[in-house]
């Protein structure tokens, strides 16, 4: 009902806009007296000002008739090559000098978000003279018939697919704000299906790529509110007599009041210049205001379903950063990106597209080639001086036609890409950064997207891929073998302490421990004994870190013969299975524990091996006396004999 009654208000203020331009004229006609004075001057402002705040803009002309081309002045003129009920494709041909090289193509996708493509014509304009320029003209919902169908989001990428296949391969291609996210939605389209006609780079200017990142007025409405809202409140249809009578649609003159209600002051700052302007009769200051509200106050209605799938997609559920954006019924997979080169880039004070959200691109088609991206931040401009301005003209344009150049394939000036190690970032990037705390704003860059990369991957990644699977199994193996190997290294330092306890032991109780006790043995025979052990030793499996049980020798002491009056050595613990043994010696015709005494290396060194025969048969009570009283006088005698040298 709103939109009728815009219409109806638009209708009766038809004759006062009439009374107020043959005012202005009146004043203004140079055989009126009163035109050359401040009060004739004032009337002329005021009715002029009255007319254009109550006008209904029409769609305004692109008026391109003329470049430079080098340095040669070349007509223009733009011609419709492609076309649909919805939108169609101008060409803006060059009659171009004789002997000319071929210059890179550019297709120029203008936002569907209200304003006519004409508001890119300073964009136009500042490519002309560098490269051949298309652009897409989008058509006034209002102005399309209903039984033309609908027109949403996946309507809106397949109009873009088919535009790059008419002009085939080595296409470079613009998307400047909105169409950011339709633009990566079609190359991840066209790659995927390996489309030659997939573009040669792709530049995004100014584009809600995430909006999470520096949510700005826009974004944060589009969030609070919800999409429940934008269907009840501002969707409508259009009113007669228009061609789309009975079309749901979202009026551009709604979007026009929240565009300026978001800067309503500039706004009335700038009519209120204007009209004093006027009056001064200062003609180029009024020109130019002329010259941008007759482009800014042109909007256009939008079909619904495209609107709020828009909305919804893009400033809602931020399908495309999370990876979940479909086309009809296909996800969109950035990561197919691999060929088209990729351009991002932002503006300092923007505040329609937060600075950040159209780097985000950068992370999300991570197959692309670190030579083939860059990312550029314009120092001192907003949301209009991406596309449009001086600054555009003389630092933006310039490296858009380089990036062009350096990663194009049939024009005559291609070069071969840079090498460089990262992604370069250039511009007002690091002013940016240091400046955000003091603006009050989220810092964007490595950090903030590493973590936005991070979340996303949390809730989209169900299960480990596989190489990050094998990569944890191994550390997981690594860390129980070096356990392991702790463990042993632990045993063995346990062991070694408590073969010197028990050699220790040994010694102490040398008088009156029951171990067999042999007379010694030469030098030489000693040695050999030695090396057969040696020998042994080093034939076995593992290391032989653990002591040796011995079995008693023929003719020693048993601890049978008075077990009230000897005391056994108590076995070490050995944490070595195959090293534990447990014998038994026959004295006497009866079964006597063997004492297993532990030993280290160099004990079994020294060790005797052999010792002299005991007398057979004898009883228990006396296999002691004698013999050990033989066998110290045994041993003191060969002490007392001289040893031969070798």
């Amino acid at each position: 009902m709103l939109y009728h009654f815009y219409e109806w208000n638009h209708a009766a203020l038809t004759p006062l806009r009439a009374m107020a331009d043959v005012t202005r004229l009146f004043y203004q006609n140079p055989l009126n007296p009163l035109s050359q004075t401040t009060a004739g001057r004032s009337i002329a402002a005021a009715a002029e000002l009255f007319e254009r705040t109550t006008r209904v803009y029409g769609k305004p002309e692109f008026g391109l008739d003329e470049t430079f081309v080098a340095g040669q002045r070349v007509p223009v003129q733009d011609k419709v090559v492609w076309e649909k009920p919805f939108g169609r494709l101008l060409h803006f041909d060059r009659e171009l000098p004789k002997r000319h090289a071929k210059d890179p193509r550019f297709l120029l996708v203008a936002p569907m978000s209200g304003h006519y493509a004409t508001l890119l014509r300073g964009t136009v304009e500042a490519l002309l003279p560098y490269g051949d320029v298309y652009i897409t003209d989008w058509n006034d919902a209002r102005h399309v018939p209903v039984t033309a169908g609908r027109f949403d989001l996946d309507d809106y990428v397949d109009y873009l697919i088919e535009m790059l296949q008419f002009l085939g391969p080595d296409t470079h291609i613009i998307g400047v704000c909105q169409p950011a996210v339709p633009v990566m939605m079609a190359t991840a389209l066209m790659e995927a299906d390996e489309d030659d006609c997939a573009p040669a780079t792709m530049t995004l200017m100014g584009g809600p790529i995430d909006t999470r990142i520096n949510p700005t007025a826009v974004n944060r409405l589009a969030e609070e509110k919800g999409i429940d809202w934008f269907r009840d409140n501002v969707i409508m249809t259009v009113p007669f007599p228009q061609l789309g009578f009975t079309r749901p649609v979202y009026p551009g003159f709604l979007q026009l009041t929240g565009f300026m209600s978001m800067n309503l002051d500039r706004h009335m700052t700038a009519h209120k210049e204007f009209f004093w302007h006027l009056v001064k009769d200062d003609g180029d200051s009024a020109d130019k205001h002329r010259e941008f509200y007759d482009e800014y106050n042109a909007v256009m209605d939008l079909t619904a379903e495209f609107y709020l799938q828009t909305v919804d997609e893009v400033f809602i559920k931020h399908s495309l950063s999370k990876g979940e954006m479909m086309h009809r019924g296909k996800r969109i997979d950035l990561t197919k990106i691999k060929r088209t080169a990729l351009l991002t880039v932002e503006g300092e004070n923007d505040d329609i597209s937060g600075v950040g959200q159209t780097e985000a691109a950068q992370r999300l088609c991570s197959n692309i080639p670190a030579d083939m991206r860059v990312h550029y931040v314009q120092p001192k401009v907003g949301h209009y001086g991406v596309f449009n301005g001086s600054r555009f003209r003389a630092e933006i344009c310039p490296r858009i036609v380089d990036f062009a150049l350096t990663h194009g394939t049939t024009h005559a000036n291609a070069t071969q890409p840079h090498k460089d190690v990262a992604p370069r970032r250039e511009g007002a990037v690091a002013e940016r950064e240091a400046k955000a705390e003091k603006l009050g704003k989220t810092i964007i860059g490595e950090t903030e997207v590493a973590k936005l990369a991070a979340a996303d991957d949390a809730q989209t990644a169900a299960t480990p891929a596989p190489e990050t699977k094998a990569k944890a199994d191994k550390t997981a193996k690594a860390g129980k073998a070096a356990k392991a190997k702790a463990g042993r290294s632990a045993d063995n330092a346990n062991a070694a302490a408590a073969n010197t306890k028990a050699a220790s032991s040994v010694r102490d109780e040398g008088k009156t421990t029951p171990v067999a006790k042999t007379a010694k043995k030469p030098k030489d025979q000693i040695s050999k004994a030695s090396g057969s052990k040696a020998k042994r030793a080093a034939n076995d499996s593992e290391p032989n870190l653990f002591a040796e049980a011995s079995a008693p020798k023929p003719g020693a002491e048993t601890p049978a013969a008075n077990p009230a009056k000897t005391q056994p050595v108590k076995a070490v613990a050995n944490s070595a299975p195959r090293l534990q043994q447990e014998t038994t010696n026959k004295v006497g015709g009866a079964e006597a524990p063997k004492p297993a005494v532990a030993k280290t290396a160099a004990q079994r060194v020294s060790a005797p091996q052999k010792s002299e025969p005991a007398p057979a048969k004898s009883s228990p009570a006396k296999a002691g006396g004698p013999n050990r009283r033989a066998r110290r006088a045994a041993s003191a005698s060969a002490a007392a004999k001289p040893r031969s040298r070798r």
